[in-house]
């Protein structure tokens, strides 16, 4: 039998303590070994009792928790998921958190916090037992990526330019745990011309617009939260809104995005496979699709469908991935033309542009 994932849960509300006790100790997986109401306290207990995963939420007395996750993530880096209400309207704390190194994000309800936490248990299960996975990145690998950010481009690119593929009409993207700043990193390497994107997050709604936004200012090509009928144009790419399925359809020969609220696939909406499973639909090989880091397997079966009707597709590589679910199963169903790292999947794409 495999050992529970052991928690501990620092934020500074009794009840969000008590509520995320009960609710995770619920799970048969996932042990509460001890909560606390400041970070100063959660420190002295993550020495004391060596647990998995942190719970933290963002503001508390005496360190907030952006300013401990930093120094958490520069001296003792371990799994974190931020529960929060100030990631809900205020996300641009969430997308912070993710930049530190957090690897999920939960919103705490605003008002009524125990049964709205209740109304997620299962999201905040699933995200607990997916962090508890999550592969971090050591202090001395965050530093050296970030004085040699271009080296491994160089070298990627250099492997990709051996294999000649077509140009695509559109790009599908699908991410899960840890996809944030792998998607980031993408597309801030892409130039105008590249062909349409969409792309399909596990994230919440109320996180998506500001993600968006935050990509949009760190990307030459045009980024925004999807609506209902936009249509797709190269040098766009379009984010499915948390709590929507994003589908792609075809009026003629323009293709635009449609957003349904019909039930979760895989226990997602946004679902990556409901995604491309229309881009296979509508058009098949014409298509390139991406496959990044997450827990589970959603988006192999709709990759798979894709691969069927000729699509180029590509899996994210192991070694790089903060939690090898999504792309393994993708791996093992046979389904997939390319295994890259994330610099040599944007060396693919700026290969495919430069034809």
């Amino acid at each position: 039998m495999n050992r529970s994932t052991r928690v501990l849960i620092i934020d500074d509300s009794a009840v969000a303590r008590s509520t995320l006790s009960k609710i995770l100790n619920n799970d048969p997986e996932i042990e509460v070994v001890a909560t606390a109401p400041d970070a100063l306290i959660g420190l002295r207990k993550i020495g004391e009792l060596n647990p998995d995963v942190l719970t933290l939420d963002v503001e508390m007395p005496k360190m907030d928790g952006l300013t401990f996750l930093d120094r958490l993530m520069n001296s003792r880096p371990m799994p974190v998921v931020m529960v929060s209400a100030h990631t809900g309207e205020g996300s641009e704390s969430a997308l912070r958190a993710l930049q530190l190194g957090a690897v999920e994000v939960v919103e705490k309800p605003r008002y009524d916090v125990n049964s709205g936490l209740q109304e997620i248990s299962q999201e905040l299960s699933d995200k607990i037992k997916a962090a508890s996975q999550a592969r971090l990145k050591t202090p001395q690998q965050r530093f050296q990526q970030s004085i040699n950010p271009n080296t491994a481009r160089e070298n990627a690119s250099e492997k990709i330019s051996r294999l000649s593929i077509d140009q695509p009409n559109l790009i599908a993207i699908g991410a899960s745990t840890g996809g944030t700043e792998i998607i980031r990193s993408i597309l801030s390497s892409l130039s105008p011309q590249t062909p349409g994107i969409v792309i399909t997050q596990h994230m919440p709604k109320s996180f998506t617009p500001s993600f968006a936004n935050s990509l949009n200012r760190t990307s030459q090509i045009s980024v925004k939260e999807a609506q209902n009928g936009d249509l797709i144009q190269p040098g766009h790419a379009f984010l499915a809104p948390g709590g929507l399925h994003m589908r792609i359809k075809k009026n003629s020969s323009r293709l635009y995005i449609q957003l349904e609220d019909d039930p979760p696939i895989n226990r997602h909406r946004p679902s990556v496979d409901a995604l491309f499973e229309s881009v296979a639909f509508c058009i098949g090989g014409s298509a390139l699709g991406i496959l990044l880091t997450g827990m589970g397997g959603d988006g192999a079966q709709g990759m798979r469908m894709m691969y069927q009707r000729g699509a180029w597709t590509i899996a994210q590589e192991e070694s790089t991935c903060v939690v090898y679910g999504m792309p393994r199963v993708a791996v093992e169903l046979g389904v997939v033309r390319e295994i890259l790292s994330p610099d040599e999947i944007s060396a693919r794409i700026a290969s495919l542009v430069a034809k």
